[in-house]
């Protein structure tokens, strides 16, 4: 009897001596996880979430770059320009030696142009040579001069009044053969000549050729690339 109430007595003491140690001790210290100075660890799944209009906001301003790519890799605008006319092949070459440092190319042409070589006065040819002289002979009678019967070419028996380079003063002697009776005719006769052309491709946008050509009456136009 003694014996068991003993043991039961060893039992009660050992509850209260656990309740105690498990229970007694709110505030009993823990040392730190990390040695001091080294910062703690942390879970990604620890850590606050980002709002997702950042995320969004980044992805969108990454390519903003790109344009700046694009007009760095845009070929420059060329100019293509005819100048001319030129007078003479020296002043077109002249024209190519100072225009070659602002041109990526240029190419030289010749064209044939009929210019206005001088004005004809005359009179139509009659039937015959008899009659052209006749008629010369009436057109001393109205005092006027300076006329022949043309003997070949294409127009026999017309008879010539005068050749002029200024058209005005072949006007002139026109009027002062009608007034005295006669149906005087003008034509204007022209020459094949040469004119000198050149060619060029440009990237400037200032490009001023005026400054460097000297050359009298010569213009620029915009012409198809070459």
């Amino acid at each position: 009897m003694f014996l068991r109430l003993l043991f039961v007595l060893l039992i009660m003491l050992n509850i209260v001596a656990a309740a105690w140690l498990l229970l007694g001790q709110p505030y009993a210290y823990l040392p730190p996880a990390t040695d001091p100075g080294v910062p703690e660890l942390h879970l990604l799944s620890e850590l606050p979430a980002q709002p997702a209009t950042a995320a969004v906001a980044d992805s969108v301003a990454a390519p903003a770059p790109a344009p700046a790519a694009a007009n760095a890799n845009a070929p420059a605008q060329l100019r293509c320009l005819t100048l001319g006319p030129f007078a003479t092949p020296h002043d077109l070459q002249q024209a190519r030696s100072a225009l070659t440092p602002l041109t990526q190319r240029m190419r030289s042409r010749q064209e044939q142009v009929a210019q206005s070589h001088s004005w004809w006065v005359y009179l139509p040819a009659p039937g015959s040579r008899a009659q052209a002289l006749a008629l010369t002979r009436q057109l001393a009678a109205r005092g006027l001069k300076d006329y022949f019967v043309v003997g070949g070419g294409d127009q026999p028996n017309t008879i010539s009044l005068g050749l002029f380079r200024d058209q005005d003063n072949a006007r002139k002697r026109r009027a002062d053969v009608i007034a005295a009776g006669f149906p005087a005719r003008i034509t204007e006769r022209t020459e094949s000549a040469p004119q000198y052309w050149l060619d060029l491709v440009t990237d400037r946008s200032g490009f001023d050729w005026r400054s460097r050509i000297r050359a009298d009456g010569v213009g620029s136009h915009s012409t198809s690339c070459f």
